[in-house]
């Protein structure tokens, strides 16, 4: 079974949940929300090994919350670690529904398709992202040429970032000159090689989903 949303859709849902544990104080309806988002990241055949490593990577910092309102906080302190706890997890989990399902370049164009973003800014986005690989091999070429000359170089150090940004600058030129020349011109209407489908039905899903979940907030009032 495959069932994967719109990427503008999920990002308008993990807005909507975000926002909406924001202001709950329920320890389930946050556990709740990372079961969902774990059976959805399931559901499209995500590497099982890939979310454990992410999870085990939040969990110092899920603890480190956990352990300061045991022993600093006021109140009810047991609900209160528990619930930021928690919260920290369905945020991570939230994210990676769409950060392990769509790539950024479809994310961009989806937005650009159905939620009417400007081109000239998801363009202006998508150059940055497509020149990390790049930007990683010409940051090791910098340390190379440093130690052949002596003059090593470490990441505190600001004439490392100098060199960096010198090179940015280099390369905003030609990436400009180079959309130029491939027909984008600020504006304009452009059409669209990627379409991505977005069927009308899945604009319900944040609505019901979020609506289900202050229900239950509302309502019963779990813990």
């Amino acid at each position: 079974m495959h069932f994967r949303l719109n990427p503008t859709v999920l990002l308008a849902t993990i807005l909507i949940l975000g926002l909406m544990i924001t202001f709950t104080q329920s320890t389930f309806i946050n556990l709740a929300l990372v079961g969902l988002a774990l059976a959805y990241l399931a559901l499209n055949r995500v590497a099982f090994k890939k979310v454990v490593l992410i999870l085990l990577f939040v969990l110092p910092l899920a603890f480190g919350t956990w352990w300061s309102f045991i022993l600093y906080g006021t109140g009810d302190t047991w609900h209160s670690a528990w619930l930021f706890a928690t919260r920290i997890y369905a945020y991570v989990a939230l994210g990676l529904t769409l950060t392990l399902t769509w790539p950024v370049k479809l994310l961009l164009f989806s937005l650009t398709q159905s939620a009417h973003l400007s081109p000239t800014f998801a363009y202006g986005l998508l150059a940055p992202f497509n020149l990390l690989h790049k930007l990683r091999q010409q940051i090791k070429l910098i340390f190379y040429a440093g130690q052949v000359r002596g003059v090593p170089y470490h990441f505190w150090q600001a004439r490392l970032y100098l060199k960096i940004i010198v090179v940015a600058l280099a390369w905003s030129n030609d990436l400009a000159e180079a959309m130029t020349s491939h027909g984008f011109s600020e504006g304009f209407a452009r059409t669209n090689v990627t379409k991505i489908s977005l069927p009308r039905w899945q604009w319900l899903c944040p609505l019901v989903i979020a609506g289900l979940l202050l229900s239950v907030a509302l309502i019963l009032r779990p813990w």
